[in-house]
């Protein structure tokens, strides 16, 4: 319609809601129009329009509204809007909604990452000499970086199968705050464990038992966090994922200051582990600052109730006015989707105002439905974490430099933790902006296949404590491309497979494909350290 009608529209809306709407660029008017028992056949003539304003491609809008307005005579009948859900004021801070989500990306996999990056100090206080009638004896093998590997991936497989039972029953408040509070207080027990001498016995059952539990509240923190970021535009889910990406990063920085430091091994790491509990301090403040960001309520509230719903006076739907075929029992209810009848008398004549809506409460497909149209991206989460877990970090930590010296201090947590997170990270963020192959593709499947290379590439660098396998690159260049493309391959197709998932469903199965999918995630992470100690025994 012509601009004059849409600037009418506008202050007519502006008038109701009683807001300025400067951030609206079109506005939309019905296609149908009944007036009594004809068809009008001009749309924008101004007592008959329909006002839909709807987002615009570049900007959020101001203010999002579906209605229908029904027409008495020439003149426009008094409606009163009342949303049951707030519609998305506030462009301003979907920005802080994106950095909540990245923080909160980043947390859930700090206990992950910073018990990973911490190897050296566990293996140094685990790989103590025995003394047996005075002489010394081989140091006793306790596999601390394969068990601290599936140990942290169990759980995480564990609660992600008990979610369904855990969210009818726990809210999501209780379930994301509750987790890093319990993450909280497990990193200040690892901290101060730096400071208490233990024998070595005790001191890895305490670790491992740490590690269980901790991994245990980053599951459901993590099952949780998908659920509620499935609920925003898709982009916030590779945001997220960009910022689990960094919790590695953030881990091996963390590591190389404390070497850099120059202090003593145990002031070292007491101030590695008092980090993550910074961090997670961070995290809980992020999330609880969610519910007072304007942009974050409109879609967690639109999860609650999908209805955009319009009360209209009972003047103008009065009972018995027919809808569909059937009578009105409310005159508040709003109408719905159709063609309406004429109505009863022709004395009021009233123009019924015929509108594309969705059926707001549409039904959740099953879980198998869901999981069948998600198969190919479940597949490919679950194969890229066995191919990466399989080997990282539990024969590539055993990877050692052909240059001795203080840069021995350095190659692990540079060559390995280091690269390996930034080349993750960058290959998750690359997905905000590239996304191939496509969904569709069977190009996609096939490379992430062509991953399993890698496992024979990494088991034939300089890896120590060898018993069958030669080393064929031996060279610390080998190892750091094969390092590179390893990581960025691992963190984009990660991140792409979970951001095509809930893209294969209907909006109402996004929670339920982003709970599949933490599951198969799940899957694959405990595939692959279950496989580590096959591939370390044979390496």
């Amino acid at each position: 319609s012509d601009h004059k009608t849409h600037k009418q529209i506008v202050r007519t809306a502006e008038k109701i809601i009683g807001v300025s709407l400067p951030s609206i660029t079109e506005v939309y008017t019905t296609r149908r129009i009944r007036k009594a028992n004809s068809i009008v056949d001009d749309p924008t003539h101004p007592s008959h329009t329909l006002f839909t304003l709807l987002p615009s491609e570049k900007s959020f809008p101001v203010c999002l509204i579906h209605t229908e307005v029904v027409c008495a005579q020439t003149h426009l009948a008094p409606t009163t809007l009342v949303p049951k859900s707030h519609s998305a004021e506030g462009c301003e801070n979907w920005h802080l909604v994106g950095i909540s989500f990245f923080i909160l990306g980043l947390g859930t996999l700090l206990p992950w990452n910073f018990f990973m990056t911490a190897s050296m100090y566990f293996n140094n206080r685990l790989n103590t000499s025995e003394w047996i009638n005075g002489t010394v004896t081989a140091t006793k093998e306790y596999y601390f970086n394969n068990w601290m590997t599936l140990l942290s991936q169990l759980p995480l497989l564990l609660f992600t199968l008990l979610n369904s039972i855990l969210y009818p029953r726990i809210s999501e408040r209780i379930r994301i705050a509750g987790s890093l509070i319990f993450i909280l207080i497990l990193f200040i027990l690892t901290a101060i464990l730096v400071k208490v001498p233990m024998e070595q016995d005790r001191f890895f059952s305490i670790t491992m038992s740490n590690i269980w539990f901790i991994n245990s509240f980053g599951a459901v923190l993590q099952g949780s966090l998908f659920g509620l970021v499935g609920l925003l535009p898709q982009k916030y889910s590779a945001v997220f994922m960009s910022g689990q990406g960094l919790a590695g990063t953030f881990a091996a920085l963390a590591m190389l200051f404390a070497i850099a430091s120059e202090a003593d091994e145990e002031t070292a790491a007491l101030g590695y582990f008092i980090t993550p509990c910074v961090g997670t301090l961070v995290t809980l403040f992020s999330y609880l600052l969610l519910p007072k960001l304007e942009f974050a309520r409109f879609y967690l509230n639109k999860s609650k109730d999908q209805t955009y719903e319009i009360h209209v006076s009972a003047e103008l739907l009065p009972k018995g006015t027919p809808e569909n075929g059937d009578l009105n029992s409310q005159a508040t209810d709003s109408v719905p989707n159709g063609t309406p009848r004429s109505p009863e008398s022709d004395d009021t004549k009233q123009a019924f105002i015929s509108i594309d809506t969705e059926n707001v409460k549409q039904e959740k497909s099953s879980v198998l439905e869901v999981l069948k149209k998600i198969s190919v991206m479940a597949f490919c989460v679950t194969f890229v974490f066995t191919v990466t877990l399989s080997v990282f970090p539990a024969i590539t930590v055993d990877v050692k430099t052909a240059y001795p010296g203080k840069w021995e201090r350095y190659f692990i947590p540079v060559c390995c933790f280091l690269l390996f997170n930034m080349m993750d990270l960058i290959g998750r963020s690359v997905t905000t902006w590239l996304r191939w192959p496509s969904k569709e593709s069977r190009l996609f499947p096939a490379l992430v296949i062509s991953r399993v290379i890698f496992i024979p590439l990494l088991m034939l660098c300089n890896v120590q404590g060898r018993r069958f396998l030669p080393v064929f690159f031996a060279n610390d260049w080998w190892f750091v491309i094969i390092m590179l493309l390893f990581s960025l391959s691992s963190g984009y197709f990660v991140c792409l497979s979970m951001t095509y998932a809930p893209q294969l469903v209907a909006p109402q199965d996004g929670e339920t494909a982003g709970a599949l999918m933490t599951f198969f995630l799940a899957l694959g992470l405990s595939l692959g350290a279950a496989l580590s100690f096959l591939l370390r025994f044979i390496v």
